[in-house]
């Protein structure tokens, strides 16, 4: 069973990194650039800053679901997601994947480019649109932590 616990553990600490550094961005640094410099100058600090965190959770987001997905295996949960009282697994999946897709496929193949092309034409509009982006996924993700923390301990049974 330590394994189980190891990958808890684990699981436990990347989605607090990760769902942490989504809170700093969301909170402090996108309202610090909007308030703190020029309209030109947003794109290039917001990246700048940003880009330091995105690697750091690229491997968040991939421990976390590593991790989740052998706790399942391991406990055979399976079945969970058939049951609607564990409604909460499936919101920690459907977090995971809109994280992972964003991070592993629309930034790269697509984000940049437009936030880039954005930031030129409208800088203050798409701070805006970034800003709320990342409020809706912040909010979402701190009510899935919250659902998975009381569902874990049987509250919703």
């Amino acid at each position: 069973m330590f394994d189980i616990t190891l990958a808890r553990a684990l699981h436990v600490g990347a989605v607090v990194h990760w769902i942490g550094g989504v809170c700093f961005v969301t909170l402090v640094l996108l309202p610090g650039v909007r308030s703190l410099t020029e309209p030109a100058e947003r794109a290039r600090i917001f990246a700048a800053i940003e880009s330091a965190f995105s690697w750091q959770a690229k491997i968040s987001v991939t421990v976390a679901g590593l991790t989740g997905f052998y706790i399942t295996y391991r406990l055979a949960a399976w079945g969970r997601f058939l049951d609607p009282g564990f409604w909460w697994m499936h919101a920690m999946v459907a977090i995971w994947l809109v994280f992972t897709i964003v991070l592993f496929v629309l930034e790269p193949l697509y984000l940049d480019r437009w936030f880039s092309r954005q930031m030129h034409a409208q800088p203050a509009r798409t701070m805006a649109i970034v800003q709320r982006g990342h409020l809706v996924l912040m909010t979402l993700s701190l009510i899935t932590v919250l659902a998975a923390v009381l569902g874990s301990h049987g509250a919703f049974y």
